[in-house]
């Protein structure tokens, strides 16, 4: 049988192993890895584990931000959210020109995440099915496609959806985030009451490689009329 140093030592190469420094996982993530709450609390106390908010854990190198938050949701913690409107386009170099206040991060999809992800940024959610009809989500590093509603997915180019695009960051792993034909609809259900019509156009000025293909797909399966009225 293994003595508890044996079976301490495992534990610890097990995270060494899935948790990557930089990112972070939450209580069920441990509990579901047999983590208990008493030896979650001697890895804080040893220093093996930091808390950055209540409920959450992460290896004590590599600096937390916002961009590790949300990797650490799309990819250990199975959330499906991706990186929308305007964030996703400024992160492809398309707002950099505009004048924005605090760092405010728009996030998508279709159930709330949790509540200590409010961590370096102000993040604000909103609900995928109320702008498109379908939504495929990529889980994971990979271009897998995840429908929530059939609990299915099957291997899809993200970039031929005209949904959904890999960013890498400075981090090493890549945020999911929206094409930008899609993040500029995103961007146009803002209007007028959390986004400016100066900030809108200042942006869709420098939108001139957008694809008419991916823009097609996108706007048959728009829902909202407002959004397709004011993009033409």
């Amino acid at each position: 049988m293994l003595s508890m140093t044996e079976r301490r030592a495992g534990k610890l190469n097990f995270l060494e192993k899935t948790l990557p420094e930089g990112l972070l996982v939450d209580a069920a993530w441990m509990e579901r890895h047999g983590y208990s709450t008493s030896l979650r609390s001697q890895y804080v106390d040893a220093g093996w584990l930091v808390q950055p908010t209540r409920g959450t854990y992460k290896r004590p190198r590599g600096q937390l931000t916002w961009e590790k938050a949300v990797i650490s949701l799309q990819t250990l913690l199975g959330h499906t959210v991706i990186v929308g409107g305007r964030t996703a386009l400024e992160l492809e170099g398309y707002g950099h020109y505009v004048r924005s206040g605090p760092q405010i991060v728009h996030l998508h999809g279709r159930t709330n995440p949790p509540a200590w992800l409010a961590v370096e940024a102000r993040f604000v959610f909103h609900k995928t099915e109320t702008l498109f009809r379908s939504d495929p989500v990529s889980k994971g590093l990979t271009s897998l496609a995840f429908d929530i509603a059939e609990n299915s997915g099957q291997r899809v180019d993200l970039l031929q959806t005209g949904a959904l695009r890999e960013h890498f960051t400075h981090a090493e792993w890549p945020l999911t985030v929206s094409t930008p034909e899609r993040a500029f609809l995103e961007l146009l259900d803002e209007l007028p009451t959390r986004e400016t019509f100066h900030n809108v156009d200042m942006i869709a000025e420098g939108l001139r490689t957008l694809s008419p293909r991916r823009l097609q797909k996108l706007l048959e399966d728009c829902r909202s009329v407002k959004v397709k009225r004011l993009f033409f």
